[in-house]
Formats: structure tokens, C-alpha cells, sequence
């Protein structure tokens, strides 16, 4: 079992502490002790050499009240109970801080199923503070063609040449491949494109064939 990039993931809580103590976290504080029970999700990440095939690859980012590590779990999969997409924008918007809300509600206008992950999306899914000043704002656009991906790189611009925080994120083509909507919006012949298993370089005019 394979999850696409961002996808979350919730393990059952009966399994959650057996999980912790295979990666030797048996001691772990509080917080990840009960994170499971209190229904909040990990992130499909993956694999890395060495582990077993049979096992779904996990990450959990801490906040910064825990150390901010990001933690690797690879688990059975019927340990996994639920899984979803990344949370839209428009949800996620109550959890930002108040200097964000007229740049989220442009962001929301310009397309209201943006979705977004990192700092926001962890606070708004945990209620626990990962947002700090420095935080990026981290979205998600599904694009079907060369052409939308264009306008949207370019009203991106836009919009973040006045925001208060910095706009990262990536537009996802209809196959599921990824390229930063910068690195879009700029002259470059070749992009990185992020794919679910691995990185690699592909001329622009490939990016949606």
C-alpha cells in the first residue's frame, strides 16, 4: 500500500503504542504518546532503502514544543484506519494568524480548492502552535494543462508580491507529478518534477504530456 505525497493518514489508536515502541519511542513525551487517540494524522512520505515493502511509509513532523524533528514510521497497513487529502485552504484559514486572513481569502478567490500542508495545515489538523513569524504558507493546485498552469503562476506573483508571508507550494499535474510554482512562473527550460516515488528533471513542454 502506497499513499500519493501529502496524503494524511490516521492509525488506529489500539496499534499506536505497539508502533512507538518498534521505532523505539516507547518513552515518547505525552503528546506523541496520546497522538493517535487524540485523532491526529500522519503524512504519506517515501520509502527509503532498506525498509520492507509490506510496511506503509510515514512521517510525522513535531511542533516546535516537542523539538520539531520529523519523525519516520513505516506501519502495517491494517494499522491504518483513515486516510484524506491535504485540508483546503478555506478550512485551514481559521487557524492562521490574523496578518494572513486578506491574503488567504485572495489565495481562496483565485481558486477555492486550494489546499494547503506544512506549518498551517499541521496547526489547523492538531491545534498545536507550529505556526512561528517565519512560517511559509504551503499550497497545493491542481492544474489540468500547461496553459492554467501558467495563469496561476502568474497570478501567484501577484498576489505574493504584497502577502506578509511567503507563498511555497506546488502545482499538481492530473497525473499526480509536482513542480514548485515558482520554479513554473520562472524562464527555465527544465523543472524538477516530484513523482511518488522519485525526483527528476523533465523538460516544461513534458510536464503535462
Amino acid at each position: 500500500m502506497r499513499f500519493d505525497r501529502h496524503r494524511l493518514v490516521w492509525i488506529d489508536p489500539q496499534r499506536w503504542p505497539a508502533i512507538l515502541a518498534a521505532h523505539g519511542l516507547a518513552n515518547a513525551p505525552a503528546l506523541l504518546a496520546d497522538w493517535a487517540r487524540d485523532d491526529r494524522p500522519l503524512i504519506a512520505r517515501r520509502p527509503v532503502v532498506g525498509e520492507l515493502p509490506c510496511l506503509v511509509p510515514l512521517g510525522l513532523p513535531l511542533p516546535p514544543s516537542i523539538g520539531k524533528q520529523r519523525l519516520a514510521f513505516a506501519v502495517p497497513p491494517d494499522a491504518i484506519r483513515a486516510d484524506a487529502p491535504p485540508p483546503l485552504l478555506r478550512d485551514a484559514a481559521a487557524a492562521a494568524p490574523p496578518a494572513w486572513q486578506d491574503s488567504i481569502a485572495a489565495l481562496v478567490t483565485l481558486d477555492p480548492d486550494t489546499r494547503c500542508f506544512g506549518s498551517l495545515a499541521w496547526a489547523h489538523l492538531t491545534g498545536l502552535a507550529y505556526l512561528s513569524p517565519g512560517s511559509d504558507l504551503d499550497l497545493l493546485w491542481t492544474v489540468a494543462d500547461q496553459r492554467t498552469a501558467t495563469a496561476r503562476a502568474r497570478a501567484l506573483l501577484t498576489i505574493g508580491a504584497t502577502v506578509p508571508m511567503r507563498i511555497d507550494g506546488e502545482l499538481l499535474t492530473p497525473q499526480g507529478h509536482a513542480v514548485q510554482w515558482r520554479e513554473w512562473a520562472s524562464d527555465a527550460p527544465d523543472l524538477l518534477v516530484k513523482a511518488a516515488h522519485a525526483n527528476g528533471v523533465t523538460p516544461r513542454a513534458a510536464v503535462f504530456a
